[in-house]
């Protein structure tokens, strides 16, 4: 299957680089680029891509709230987040806003093709590791939108073990950590995994990590 990708970054010198590397691929295809906000979003509308590669801070209108228009068209594109990881204090937000992750710039050009690839497929692109340098930055601060969201509650027929896997994703765990710290099989830790998706309407891992923090089963860092 075909990836069809938007690009949508203010700076030239990172569309030219993704757009030669699509290029050589043959499995993803570029669809189009945006320079800013609005662009992406009319891109999103008119082409239909599978994935669209978000920077945040765009003129215009800026990815969040781009990411925000794009996930709620009747035919969405998934969004994956573009930024500076380490001073960029808005990821929490572009993740409420629909995203299905994010890339730090400075990541193996291969890397960020493979990231594209895992959120095409209806996966999650956060790692373990990176989700708990994730969580420590954005957990402690109230995401940065026009309201606050309500606090959800998880639904009556989640099961105590399935808090407990919730919990353990809510702070980065692997299936393979989750596994080994419920003493269960590796499988029947994604089976869990796969029906808490389910029971919460969650589009991804990226969603239930958020979803553990609503809900209190994991405590913001204080």
């Amino acid at each position: 299957m075909t990836v069809r990708v938007v690009l949508a970054d203010d700076q030239p010198l990172i569309r030219a680089g993704l757009r030669v590397l699509l290029a050589d691929t043959a499995d993803l295809v570029m669809v189009g680029e945006a320079g800013t906000g609005t662009e992406a979003v009319r891109l999103a509308r008119d082409v239909r891509p599978d994935v669209v590669v978000m920077d945040i801070r765009m003129p215009d209108m800026d990815g969040i709230e781009a990411t925000r228009i794009i996930t709620g068209l009747p035919e969405p594109a998934r969004v994956v987040m573009l930024t500076t990881f380490d001073d960029d204090e808005y990821v929490y937000a572009s993740l409420r806003a629909g995203a299905s992750g994010f890339l730090v710039k400075d990541m193996a050009l291969e890397d960020i093709l493979t990231a594209i690839r895992v959120v095409a497929a209806g996966d999650a692109l956060i790692a373990p590791g990176v989700t708990r340098r994730l969580i420590a930055e954005f957990a402690a601060r109230p995401a940065p939108a026009p309201a606050p969201a309500p606090v959800r509650q998880a639904p009556g027929n989640v099961t105590e073990r399935e808090r407990e896997v919730l919990a353990l994703v809510g702070r980065g765990f692997s299936n393979g950590e989750i596994a080994a710290e419920l003493s269960i099989s590796v499988a029947t830790a994604k089976a869990h995994v796969a029906r808490l998706l389910a029971k919460l309407d969650a589009r991804d891992r990226v969603q239930l990590v958020i979803i553990a923090y609503e809900t209190g089963l994991v405590a913001p860092a204080s």
